[in-house]
């Protein structure tokens, strides 16, 4: 009988991909979004690449009730959870926005797996729970400094709850991936990074500048401490991303853990600046980038990346897309997205 796995946040950028990976790999799925920042037509799109539309129910995890209801309804084996609120920048500016979707959420999560003996659970973790690293690369047991925006402080939080519950549910096992930045698209284009509004990313920001949707791009902070002044960051493609979920549950299904909740690094280990970004977008594409060096952005770290021993050696999971690979998708899924509206 195949593992039912609820993908929370599925409609969404990396939890459609994950779901794509998921379904590719013989798991059923089934879906939980909101879409407060997602469309219904992802949905369609998944079914599109795998042949199999996962089943979808749309409500708020923050609504009790709503998640009460539905995990009454459904038989679930496994949750891989991403639903929450994402940007930096709008966290600082509505801070109890952010704590009040993000940790309602998962709290309601958690208290439906112990009710329905739900024991497994990939969480959407993120390199912004290293705050600003006094060393680097980040390594999982790098020590974890106050979060610079409200956003990483739900990520912390969240990883110190679900660190607790495992210490005292001992069948629970959970892993938590602290993602460094994705990008990129599925090589179908039928699924990529799709903002409601004006994009708080980099790389939504550069396509829909290069498609003449944005006058210009906005580089925030040119003063940084870094070879050209501008942040670094350690950018993964968004199905390299995916696949690391499938290894997670894959490790929890095989008893392979060696403790009840696990923390990995998952990203490249390569550093670029938002100016290599740029100039790399330009070389692939042959566009070129009207961008401005406007001030900092409150929140940003000046520099992180990760090193992915630990993901690569014990979960089997290794980074296989180079970023050329990464912009060309992300370009191609622009174009796609562009024609056909």
């Amino acid at each position: 009988m195949k593992q039912v796995v609820l993908v929370t946040g599925g409609a969404g950028y990396i939890g459609s991909h994950t779901v794509v990976e998921l379904q590719n790999s013989g798991y059923d799925v089934v879906i939980v979004d909101n879409f407060s920042n997602s469309q219904s037509s992802v949905v369609e799109n998944i079914g599109k690449i795998t042949g199999i539309t996962p089943k979808l129910y749309s409500f708020d995890l923050a609504d009790e009730k709503a998640c009460t209801a539905f995990f009454h309804k459904e038989h679930i084996d496994a949750i891989i959870h991403f639903a929450a609120y994402k940007y930096v920048g709008e966290s600082v500016e509505q801070p109890l926005r952010y704590y009040k979707n993000n940790l309602y959420s998962t709290l309601n999560l958690l208290t439906a797996m112990k009710e329905h003996h739900i024991k497994q659970l990939v969480f959407s973790s993120s390199c912004t729970v290293y705050g600003t690293p006094d060393v680097l690369p980040v390594v999982e047991t790098t020590p974890v400094k106050p979060a610079t925006c409200p956003y990483g402080n739900t990520k912390q939080i969240i990883e110190e709850i679900l660190r607790d519950v495992c210490h005292t549910e001992h069948e629970y096992k959970v892993i938590a991936l602290r993602y460094f930045n994705p990008i990129g698209a599925h090589p179908s284009a039928l699924i990529g990074e799709l903002p409601n509004g004006v994009p708080q990313n980099l790389i939504p920001y550069i396509t829909q500048t290069a498609a003449g949707i944005r006058e210009y791009l906005q580089v925030f902070g040119g003063d940084y401490n870094t070879p050209d002044g501008t942040c670094l960051r350690d950018y993964i493609h968004v199905v390299d991303l995916a696949k690391a979920h499938v290894k997670a549950l894959h490790r929890m299904q095989n008893q392979n853990m060696e403790q009840n909740y696990e923390v990995f690094n998952i990203g490249t280990g390569k550093p670029s600046s938002v100016l290599d970004i740029i100039h790399a977008f330009e070389k692939v594409t042959g566009k070129v980038l009207p961008y401005k060096i406007v001030s900092r952005r409150v929140g940003d770290v000046e520099k992180v990346w990760a090193d992915t021993t630990k993901a690569n050696q014990i979960m089997g999971w290794k980074a296989l897309l180079n970023l050329e690979e990464m912009l060309a998708s992300a370009w191609n899924w622009e174009m796609k997205h562009n024609q056909a509206k």
